[in-house]
């Protein structure tokens, strides 16, 4: 027998990357939009990146060229960043951290730098605690619709099983008791040993703040089954508008069981989509378990954030005037720019979930569909790609139940792109409506025949 040169890891097909998620991006990179060299090009709506406000941060980096340089009072840190670092993190940028996190949450809660965990982004944040909570084959649920990327961040390298908590757009997706108990049967029923539930909050691709009545069932809900809640935050500083975000952390202050919840309650934490800084790879763990934290430590020497980038950060994050005016800044401008995705999709005649934060929309193209299937969703979305030039991601990445649904990034590009994408999205909906009105049109004039010449031979037949 010919013998197996690479691991089954190697060669299976459980990364993810064949979800219609990915594969829009795949299509882009193939034929990308410039305003000069490819006007004709696919416009990247698919991205959740955050460049709105990256004049806030040049300004600042162009008034304190000491970070920037590794210096320190004028004197040169070169060699003492560029030697090792011990994988606790500098305990500069770890208190900058933890003081940032509080000020986005309005100084609701304070986090203990000691209860940090750094990590190469929340990608590698959420795996690590995949490692840290659950064996291979035991299960996480998750509500519909999610992230697509946790298909791949949560399950490929660790064996865990996603089992989805399916809400519905009657209730705007909120999570119910009944929704959590039909996803905990399940799994029981495929002999899953439920190890905790994950959510965003914000919600990615929602684009909404969880209400407390939903942390506090779910702080609830953990507590009667002996499982976990891991609270991904990391859009926690796009709160553009009320109500309210409310971290899982200041909801735990008020459970009456604390001392019993407290350990099993992580947050997963990023500086990618409030500072827009994804490149910089900077995620974080924070728990209130001593032994999740000393594990996801050990484990985060597969992926340190470098010392250059939290000397760097440690700098910005520590300057409380640059941070309170950039929150307020970048605030109002998602909330500018979610408008106008907002109106540009109204005069398409394609409405959306009512949101408050994230930078997404999730759009309701289900009056699009040529049939209310999936097959009919997939259609569309190719149109939407191939022939309007958009990537926009399906809903059926996102394992939403209800067809029809796309998740639409408006923080990643210009102005006046944004204002092309809606053009091209505008023109292409009048074309579908002029399409269907022919056909209207149509059946019309042939029911109209069919009911004339129904008519002449009755009377034809009431002559003779």
């Amino acid at each position: 027998m010919k013998q197996q040169l690479l691991s089954r890891k190697a060669t299976c097909n459980s990364h993810g990357q064949d979800s219609s998620y990915f594969l829009g991006w795949q299509e882009y990179e193939k034929n990308p939009y410039d305003e000069i060299k490819n006007p004709r090009g696919i416009i990247q709506m698919g991205l959740a990146e955050n460049q709105l406000s990256f004049d806030l941060i040049e300004s600042w980096l162009a008034n304190n060229p000491d970070p920037v340089s590794l210096m320190r009072d004028n004197v040169s840190i070169f060699r003492e960043l560029a030697l090792f670092q011990d994988y606790h993190g500098m305990p500069a940028f770890k208190e900058a951290l933890a003081q940032f996190m509080s000020e986005i949450r309005e100084n609701e809660v304070h986090f203990d730098p000691n209860k940090l965990v750094l990590t190469a982004g929340a990608t590698s944040a959420n795996e690590t605690l995949m490692f840290c909570l659950a064996e291979r084959g035991d299960a996480f649920l998750l509500p519909t619709p999610y992230y697509p990327g946790f298909d791949r961040d949560l399950k490929w390298r660790t064996g865990v099983e996603i089992i989805p908590i399916h809400c519905s757009s009657s209730n705007g997706f909120q999570i119910t008791e009944n929704a959590l108990e039909d996803a905990y049967r399940r799994a029981q029923k495929k002999k899953l040993r439920v190890k905790g539930v994950l959510i965003t909050n914000p919600s990615n691709p929602l684009g909404t703040t969880a209400k407390r009545g939903e942390l506090d069932l779910l702080l609830r809900f953990i507590s009667v089954k002996g499982i976990h809640l891991i609270s991904d935050e990391i859009y926690s500083g796009t709160v553009f508008t009320s109500p309210d975000f409310t971290s899982i952390a200041e909801a735990l202050k008020e459970v009456k069981d604390y001392d019993k919840v407290r350990n099993r309650v992580h947050i997963v934490y990023s500086l990618s989509k409030d500072l827009g800084l994804p490149g910089f790879r900077v995620g974080a763990i924070y728990s209130d378990n001593d032994t999740v934290v000393e594990a996801a430590t050990k484990m985060s020497s597969f992926g340190l954030v470098s010392s250059q980038t939290q000397y760097l950060l440690s700098a910005i994050l520590s300057d409380k005037k640059f941070t309170r005016n950039y929150i307020a800044e970048n605030h109002k401008r998602l909330k500018e720019r979610h408008s106008m995705l907002v109106q540009g999709l109204k005069n398409a005649g394609i409405g959306t979930l009512e949101s408050n934060a994230g930078l997404f929309c999730w759009v309701d193209m289900r009056h699009l569909l040529s049939s209310k299937t999936f097959e009919g969703e997939m259609e569309l979305w190719k149109k939407i790609l191939f022939e309007v030039g958009l990537n926009i991601s399906p809903g059926s990445s996102c394992h939403c139940t209800e067809p029809g649904w796309f998740r639409m990034c408006f923080a990643n590009m210009s102005q006046d792109t944004l204002n092309l994408s809606m053009e091209r999205l505008k023109n292409f909906v009048d074309r579908v409506d002029q399409s269907r009105g022919g056909r209207r049109s149509k059946n019309l004039s042939t029911v109209a025949n069919w009911v004339f010449l129904l008519s002449s031979s009755n009377r034809e037949r009431e002559r003779s």
